[in-house]
């Protein structure tokens, strides 16, 4: 039995008491239809997950402009709001707190999401690599627009927005994603932030967009519960700028001022590591970020109760064993094997097949 593992024991998270430390990690899924609404199905999916101490949704954009892929949800309309709200209710039927993911793909999108205009980043700077999967098929990624300086209020507005959408639907909280390329991520970086205004070229002005994001969304739900994702290491989306260890050191030290619920990195290297140095870790992060800390990708049981016991993360994030294990609490507590990870062709299709159908340790 597992039953003095650190991963199973309670957790204050501000005034929120969670019954673990085992945290649903955010995932990009793709069953809310063309309509972009989660549903009676998604409400299934998280109500079976409900087992962990916090539930972290898919990723989830905040505006027609953030569109970037198939099926993903969203919370731009009163509908999506209504649809969300059968989610946040299953999930605390269940005893355990929701927090949305905020999403805007950036430069990870295509016209084809737009009508056929470019999608929108820091700087005009394509991401290199081989298709992107569009309402039309895959097609080869394009070089994205770059936002005006006076466009950039309204986005940070569309965030705000969504956050009380995301209140109204019942979440009790939110985690700005501001990782894996994504439009707050590139803002971030030095390889796709190539700006000459006060949102480019140094660290202080690199921040500018991810704290203006983050003063509006803390103007919505208190900043104990509002997260921010990094993932300092990684390739996915074409990232990973030489600067990254001093770019991330100052980033997490400026969130640090917000008093927010969590900062939660993405320090493992199972989506990719750029090579650029040493990986950062969180023993990093936990210098100069005083709240709590979510580890993630890649970790297993032990690594995960190694983090914790070592005092370098507070909980720990799964994402794809908790796919194929709706009851991954329950087979850590009991020491029950873990079913195989299911097949990436299933990640992002319609229906239950690869979603719901997992069954529970027999």
């Amino acid at each position: 039995m597992s039953q003095d593992s650190p991963l199973l024991n309670e957790f204050k998270l501000h005034d929120l008491t969670l019954k673990n430390r085992v945290v649903l990690a955010p995932m990009t899924r793709g069953r809310a239809g063309k309509e972009r609404t989660a549903n009676q199905l998604i409400a299934e999916y998280y109500t079976q997950r409900a087992s962990g101490g916090l539930l972290i949704s898919e990723a989830t954009v905040i505006s027609e402009q953030a569109n970037g892929w198939v099926n993903s949800p969203g919370i731009y309309t009163d509908g999506m709001v209504e649809g969300w709200k059968l989610v946040t209710s299953a999930v605390h039927d269940a005893g355990t707190p929701i927090f949305l993911q905020m999403w805007h793909c950036g430069r990870a999108s295509h016209s084809a999401f737009h009508g056929g205009k470019p999608a929108v980043a820091p700087s005009a700077i394509a991401i290199n690599g081989d298709y992107i999967h569009t309402p039309d098929g895959k097609l080869p990624h394009e070089t994205p627009r770059a936002l005006e300086t006076d466009e950039i209020p309204g986005v940070v507005n569309d965030y705000k927005v969504a956050a009380e959408r995301a209140k109204a639907a019942g979440f009790d909280g939110v985690e700005v994603h501001a990782a894996n390329g994504y439009l707050i991520d590139t803002f971030l970086q030095s390889k796709t932030n190539h700006r000459t205004d006060h949102y480019g070229g140094s660290l202080e002005n690199r921040f500018r967009f991810l704290k203006e994001v983050l003063i509006a969304v803390t103007s919505v739900f208190p900043p104990h519960r509002v997260g921010v994702r990094f993932s300092p290491n990684g390739i996915y989306n074409d990232m990973g700028s030489p600067d990254y260890r001093e770019a991330y050191t100052y980033y997490a030290s400026e969130v640090n001022k917000f008093g927010l619920a969590y900062l939660h990195v993405m320090d493992g290297l199972a989506f990719g590591f750029h090579e650029l140095g040493e990986p950062m870790t969180l023993a990093e992060f936990r210098k100069v970020f005083d709240g709590p800390i979510i580890g993630n990708c890649g970790y297993d049981q032990a690594s995960g109760e190694a983090a914790i016991r070592d005092g370098h993360a507070d909980l720990i994030a799964y994402g794809r064993p908790y796919i194929t294990n709706p009851d991954l609490v329950a087979r850590f507590k009991n020491d029950w094997p873990l079913a195989e990870d299911a097949d990436p062709k299933l990640w992002s299709v319609d229906g239950a097949k690869g979603y719901t159908d997992f069954p529970a340790y027999k």
